[in-house]
């Protein structure tokens, strides 16, 4: 009779260890679970964000591919060069 009381007596203290074990991990495995969710968010909102730049520069590259005056343009700003008779209007940057 003493044998199972102890045996019993062991087994529900090895449970209450194991419970108090996982009754501290489990909220620091939480907070560590939710930091990854906001983390995997986060990260998706970026990949999205680059796709749609990819997108519009792919765009742009197609325009330009396909047209002389889209060339022109591109040239001539980046050159700042006007044609004769063109009005430049230079607005300040506020830093």
């Amino acid at each position: 009779m003493k044998r199972v009381v102890l045996r019993w007596g062991g087994a529900i203290a090895i449970a209450g260890i194991g419970a108090l074990f996982l009754g501290l991990r489990v909220p620091r495995s939480l907070a560590s679970l939710n930091r990854k969710h906001e983390q995997i968010r986060r990260l998706q909102q970026e990949n999205a964000d680059l796709a749609k730049e990819v997108a519009e520069k792919r765009e742009r590259i197609r325009k330009l591919r396909g047209s002389r005056s889209e060339q022109e343009l591109e040239i001539r700003k980046r050159l700042k060069l006007q044609r004769e008779g063109e009005t430049s209007i230079i607005l300040e940057q506020k830093k």
